[in-house]
């Protein structure tokens, strides 16, 4: 399957696909449009950004197109070898999953926009770009000898593999255990890249570290820096697209970029290669439920900073803050909602990303991460440290993530209760499946390493560190670098 994009009037924000692939002597082929991206569960209906859509044979004859549903054309080809369709896709949105086109800046999430042959999602992908004079290419598919084509293994890594292409990229690599790891800007910026390459470093060789190995060869972190206040990031298989702004916020705007960047890289394992089996493969026409994205977001939330943390890229004061933000999400909004993890997580596809009734949901992320927390710290107290959720995450790694097939919520108990060593009943029924409040459980973890949340009565609450000296152990060895310690399979 052949793609060549172009943008022949940039002021337009129209990209022009031209689609070319063979038919193997079939009577009529149907295309497909993606209704959703991974990282995003809901549906997005990219159909409607196209404009027009026709179909030629090979031959240059005009082929019957019929839409039989919202995204989804059928092409009569009446015996031609091959089929060329051209198109176009309004390309005008700024986030971590759109595209945006003009005439200094591509940015391309070929999920929103790319078709392909029903029952041929397999077959390998050649994308040719039309680009202008000087533009430079970010993105983690393969380039041929010409560096503005690019190939990709099948359909799935096309539309996992986004791409920044301008003449203003600024960019910087850096290695980690054999690695190569890119880091590509654009945006009215001048990136600090001694100090960029050497916090990306600290946290890149952290989560290796922690997880034994990285899990592809190569890794792009693609970031789209805006002059108005944004905060995005998704994951991809090996690079991740963040769009950040606004673009004069100095300090905060890099705690931002760390924060995001941290997170973003910890799903190369958990989300791109351990994943929840309802989303293997990928199925772009419809919704795909599952009830672990507690799983994917909490625990990539929770290990996100505690991984700066472990690094030295955070210090402990930036690092209660950072915990403080994600309770005050989840206590000051949702503290009482009606819905589990498991209810929320499925209800993504329903209305996960936009606020919602008053007290219905509860965010996958905060109290994923908070849930995350409880249980690493259950794990570390009742074995000294032994075990903790870091054993959870590598033996995912080792048993779904490696073999890459797909763990589903009864996997993901029993891996933690091997690593307990125990039936944790109390954890499943209260923080994942229940609606039980968890200012209890979380205080009593939290009290270990010399913490408490405190409640106020008009619903806000503030995280203090206790004058504990015994606790403040605790929390050094919690925090102790995994690239100082022997990882336990």
């Amino acid at each position: 399957m052949h793609y060549r994009i172009a943008v022949p009037v940039p002021e337009s924000h129209f990209a022009e696909i031209t689609y070319t692939l063979d038919t193997y002597g079939s009577q009529a082929i149907e295309l497909q449009l993606p209704a959703w991206r991974p990282g995003r569960y809901e549906i997005q209906n990219f159909a409607k950004n196209i404009q027009r859509l026709e179909a030629r044979g090979g031959s240059g004859q005009p082929l019957s197109v019929r839409k039989v549903t919202k995204d989804r054309w059928q092409v009569t080809t009446t015996g031609e070898e091959s089929i060329v369709v051209t198109y176009n896709f309004y390309a005008n949105i700024q986030n971590a999953g759109s595209s945006y086109v003009n005439g200094e800046l591509w940015y391309l999430n070929f999920i929103n926009f790319t078709l392909y042959a029903v029952d041929r999602i397999q077959e390998p992908c050649i994308v040719e770009l039309a680009l202008p004079e000087g533009f430079r290419i970010a993105c983690g598919l393969v380039a041929t000898e010409n560096a503005n084509v690019l190939q990709a293994d099948d359909y799935y890594q096309l539309v996992d593999s986004p791409l920044l292409a301008s003449a203003t990229l600024h960019h910087e690599t850096y290695e980690e255990a054999g690695v190569p790891f890119h880091v590509w800007m654009h945006g009215n910026l001048q990136p600090n890249w001694k100090r960029i390459c050497t916090d990306f470093a600290a946290f890149s060789r952290e989560q290796i570290a922690t997880m034994g190995e990285f899990p592809e060869q190569e890794f792009h972190f693609i970031n789209l820096i805006l002059p108005t206040a944004f905060f995005h990031g998704v994951e991809h298989h090996n690079s991740t697209m963040i769009v950040l702004g606004p673009d004069d916020e100095g300090e905060g705007l890099y705690n931002d970029l760390l924060g995001v960047s941290s997170h973003e890289l910890f799903h190369a394992w958990n989300a791109i290669r351990i994943r929840p089996k309802e989303l293997l493969p990928y199925d772009f026409t419809q919704e795909n439920y599952f009830t672990t994205c507690f799983v994917v977001e909490g625990c990539t939330t929770y290990y996100g900073d505690l991984f700066l943390r472990r690094a030295g890229v955070f210090d402990d004061e930036l690092y209660v803050k950072e915990l403080q933000v994600y309770m005050k999400r989840h206590f000051e909004h949702s503290r009482n909602a009606t819905q589990s993890l498991l209810e929320s997580s499925w209800d993504l596809w329903l209305d996960g990303y936009e606020k919602g009734i008053p007290e219905r949901k509860v965010s996958v992320y905060h109290k994923g991460a908070l849930v995350a927390l409880i249980l690493d710290l259950y794990l570390r107290k009742k074995t000294d440290h032994a075990r903790s959720l870091d054993d959870v995450m590598r033996m995912l790694w080792q048993r779904y993530g490696q073999p890459f097939v797909g763990y589903s919520y009864q996997d993901y108990q029993s891996v933690v209760e091997e690593v307990a060593g125990e039936p944790l009943d109390w954890y499943w029924a209260e923080c994942i499946a229940g609606t039980t409040p968890l200012e209890s459980r979380l205080n009593e973890a939290l009290a270990f390493i010399g913490l408490q949340m405190t409640t106020f009565s008009n619903g806000n609450i503030q995280l203090n560190v206790l004058d504990d000296a015994r606790a403040a152990r605790q929390w050094q060895r919690w925090l102790a670098s995994a690239q100082m310690l022997s990882p336990q399979s």
